[in-house]
């Protein structure tokens, strides 16, 4: 039987590590030809001309992930929609990966396209992906909003296990279990056809950019770098989300100067999903308000 790759909460009052004397940054991209490796699938639709909004999806989805959302975005942004290795399209070269090294590979599609800035959301790992890039190329990102996230998930080993259960078992071994917690009971209940349709895109994942991206997470400490964020921010937080609860959000928000945290009640990990117009209403205001051109 498989060790319990579930992630226990860490304490999120635990302090930051100190920027005096930092320990190595395991989620910066490391060189060599696996960081050159990473090229993502992506799309790129919307107005020709409007500012550039870039979407991050979670460990375990696609661009999908954002379909109730797209339409309303449409009316004011082009839309970069990116998928993590191994997930709808994109390649898996082998891992572990680092959240640096994704967030480099976002940096690459922005420059093979031209863009200069652009506003970024990102849910879970997408979001881990934008508080790197925000953090670390402030110039590119005008505006962000967070969802479901965590600036540090461990502990290390739950993340480990789970990687070596996709190797060795398949990503259906754990497909129930995982996308169980992304869902209220209530929500599944009323709509049983949503989760059964990301258990099987789930399912299609490759275990073998599945399990990078789990190790991204198990390295990934963001915590000292979120008062380098100046993009304005929006974080939006599940009321009943098991695997990023609200205090991870609030913790987020409390580092990044002029930060703003909205709870969704009713909802668990995929809050844009299962409450999509109060999201899609919080999310467009904030980065309307904070819209500027792409170039």
């Amino acid at each position: 039987m498989m060790s319990d790759p579930r992630s226990p909460a860490p304490d999120p009052r635990s302090p930051a590590p100190d920027p005096r004397s930092p320990a190595p940054d395991a989620s910066s991209p490391a060189s060599g030809s696996r960081q050159a490796s990473l090229r993502l699938a992506a799309s790129l639709e919307g107005p020709p001309g409007a500012p550039v909004l870039v979407l991050g999806n979670s460990l375990g989805t696609t661009s999908a992930v954002w379909d109730r959302q797209v339409p309303s975005f449409l009316s004011d942004f082009l839309l970069l929609r990116y998928e993590h290795p191994g997930h709808g399209g994109s390649a898996a070269p082998p891992g572990p990966y680092t959240v640096g090294e994704l967030g480099a590979a976002v940096l690459r599609l922005l420059d093979d396209r031209g863009i200069e800035r652009a506003a970024y959301c990102g849910i879970s790992l997408g979001g881990m992906v934008g508080m790197w890039l925000a953090a670390n190329s402030p110039d590119r990102i005008t505006a962000l909003g967070l969802l479901c996230t965590s600036a540090w998930l461990p502990p290390k080993s739950g993340w480990a296990a789970r990687a070596d259960q996709v190797r060795s078992a398949g990503m259906a071994s754990i497909s129930q279990m995982i996308v169980g917690r992304w869902f209220t009971p209530a929500f599944t209940a009323r709509y049983p056809e949503v989760p059964a349709s990301f258990t099987a895109e789930f399912e299609r994942t490759d275990p073998v950019g599945y399990a990078g991206c789990c190790l991204a997470i198990a390295a990934m400490d963001l915590r000292a770098r979120l008062g380098a964020i100046s993009a304005s921010t929006l974080v939006i937080a599940g009321a009943q989300d098991p695997a990023t609860p609200p205090a991870y959000g609030a913790t987020i928000a409390a580092r990044i100067g002029g930060a703003r945290l909205v709870v969704i009640r009713r909802a668990a990990h995929l809050a844009n999903v299962s409450a999509p117009g109060e999201v899609t209403s919080v999310l467009l205001a904030h980065l309307r308000a904070n819209n500027r051109p792409a170039n």
